[in-house]
């Protein structure tokens, strides 16, 4: 199976939520605890394989148990 293209900036969110994640210490299986999501969502959003990606809603959550905002996901300039 190929590799999936998302728009650069889904893969720059998804790139920087496991960033922060991997940096807490937290794992896919308990990130997707902690925002009430399938066990495999976090997998499937962080595999180059999967067309999953985070909407809004997921980045306002994301933001609350990772503690940080959700502008963070976020690139300064347009990419």
């Amino acid at each position: 199976m190929e590799n999936i293209e998302l728009e650069p900036i889904e893969q720059y969110v998804i790139d920087t939520v496991r960033k922060i994640r991997m940096e807490k210490g937290i794992s896919q299986k308990d990130l997707a605890f902690m925002l009430n999501l399938s066990i495999g969502f976090i997998g499937d959003v962080e595999s180059p394989k999967s067309r999953a990606k985070y909407n809004i809603s997921h980045l306002n959550k994301l933001a609350d148990v990772l503690e940080c905002s959700p502008k963070d996901f976020l690139p300064e300039q347009p990419l």
